[in-house]
């Protein structure tokens, strides 16, 4: 079977044009891929591109909607019966993002390993663990607090989908394109957090009482439609390198560290948010039906997300996340006036600023990737794009933690000062830190990269 992708396609039965590998492979495999060439990206390309993108969407959203399940579930869990603390449910909440943070590198080595196309079949299917697992044991209100943790743990695996379809979306498009490409993949599944957060409490409460196993039985049939449209849609790349050595090279570049430092600010607090937002709102503002509005705040960070990236093409990725640490300090600073004055409607406020910002940030971020590492690696291209995408694995798993340490903050502070104010200081305080750092590095007049757009 021959991919209609243009020449270089290796066939199915071992015959096709032999491109960047020794020998075509079995399988849906691209061997000649320039989308720098024009003419190449406007008479194929760009069509393949497409044809690639969207099935990366869906897995994703899919990947992102599992990940995030337990950030709305265990709102409802002292209701079915669950005698957990609050500080045992911001656990449940924290754990998918601990491991999906620590998936995000070898999912990235999955993609040069085993193929776009391939990897995202497979990565769709292992979806199947955490919901299955979801729905066996949230029937179960008996189940040790250990025993639960171990299932939340395992939805991380969606986490991890987001490095490995970022990665291979990131050689298919030019560079002129990455920024609104990578932030249209990631826009959609960051858009899973919010459908996950308004369809779950409304499919657990259809009919008399609450039914919380339909929370995970739910996504079984899209994961297995998400594999088999990659299965008969997606292609894998040749091209698509990203070796162990060229992450170590791109792990001694500093631009890497300080753009996932930047990353944890950014995605970080998106992620984070996410994830506490609904408990947040049921702890503080009990009297609120959290259900009518908690995916708010995930519904406009991701669809902000490909805006900014857009805004970062045009603009300048530092200039435009430089913009968004300011908007998310001061919605902090908004949110705990909002708390002091006990007024539900201006934390609301607030925390939608804080999620339109970051996400914008999460775009303009991750468009800074490929143009940092084209402009410090002159005359090398091949080299830039591998270290790119090596760096892209590394900031997403870095900035990926911010999702376990931001529920795990708000515990602390309640736990301790039975307040989510010191935690809000310092989170505020951080993104000063994040705001100097791309300033420092990116936009200071006289830096080694402030002459370029960044």
């Amino acid at each position: 079977m021959t991919l209609e992708a243009g020449p270089g396609v290796a066939t199915g039965d071992g015959t096709g044009a032999v491109g960047t590998v020794e020998a075509p492979r079995r399988g849906r495999w691209i061997d000649e891929w320039d989308p720098e060439d024009a003419t190449f990206w406007e008479s194929k390309g760009r069509a393949v591109a497409r044809r690639n993108l969207w099935p990366s969407i869906f897995a994703e959203f899919l990947g992102f909607s599992v990940w995030q399940l337990w950030s709305i579930v265990v709102v409802s869990m002292p209701k079915a019966g669950f005698a957990y603390t609050t500080d045992q449910l911001f656990w449940l909440v924290a754990l998918p993002s601990l491991v999906g943070a620590t998936l995000r590198l070898p999912y990235t080595f999955a993609v040069p390993r085993f193929g776009g196309r391939n990897w995202t079949i497979v990565s769709a299917l292992l979806l199947l663990i955490p919901t299955g697992g979801l729905a066996f044991f949230i029937a179960r209100p008996d189940t040790p607090f250990w025993l639960m943790a171990l299932v939340a743990a395992t939805a991380g695996v969606g986490g991890g989908n987001f490095a490995s379809s970022m990665t291979n979306i990131s050689f298919f498009y030019p560079e002129k394109e990455k920024g609104f490409a990578l932030g249209i993949n990631a826009a959609g599944g960051n858009l899973g957090v919010a459908v996950v957060q308004l369809l779950v409490p409304v499919v657990i409460t259809i009919g008399a009482g609450l039914t919380l196993n339909r929370a995970g039985l739910l996504w079984l049939p899209f994961i297995l439609l998400a594999a088999v449209v990659a299965w008969r849609v997606m292609a894998n790349l040749s091209v698509a390198t990203s070796s162990f050595r060229a992450s170590i090279t791109a792990a001694k570049r500093p631009h890497t560290w300080i753009i996932s430092f930047l990353y944890i600010g950014t995605f970080g607090s998106f992620i984070g948010f996410s994830a506490a937002f609904p408990l947040l709102i049921k702890t503080t503002f009990p009297e609120i039906t959290v259900a009518h509005i908690a995916f708010l705040g995930a519904l406009v960070g991701s669809v902000s997300r490909p805006f900014g990236g857009k805004l970062a093409d045009k603009l300048g990725g530092a200039r435009v996340t430089v913009c968004a640490f300011v908007v998310m300090g001061l919605g902090i600073l908004a949110a705990i006036a909002a708390l002091k004055a006990g007024s539900f409607a201006g934390f609301m406020a607030s925390f939608l600023f804080l999620f339109v910002a970051s996400g914008a940030a999460n775009g303009s971020t991750y468009r800074m990737i490929p143009a940092v590492f084209r402009l410090t690696t002159p005359g090398d291209p091949g080299r830039a794009r591998r270290e790119a995408a090596a760096c892209i694995g590394i900031a997403s798993a870095i900035g990926a933690y911010g999702g376990f340490l931001v529920p795990r903050g708000f515990a602390m502070s309640t736990s301790n000062f039975g307040s989510l104010i010191p935690a809000l200081y310092v989170f505020c305080g951080f993104y000063v830190v994040c705001l100097a750092v791309t300033y420092f590095c990116y936009l200071r007049k006289g830096g080694p990269l402030s002459q370029e757009r960044v």
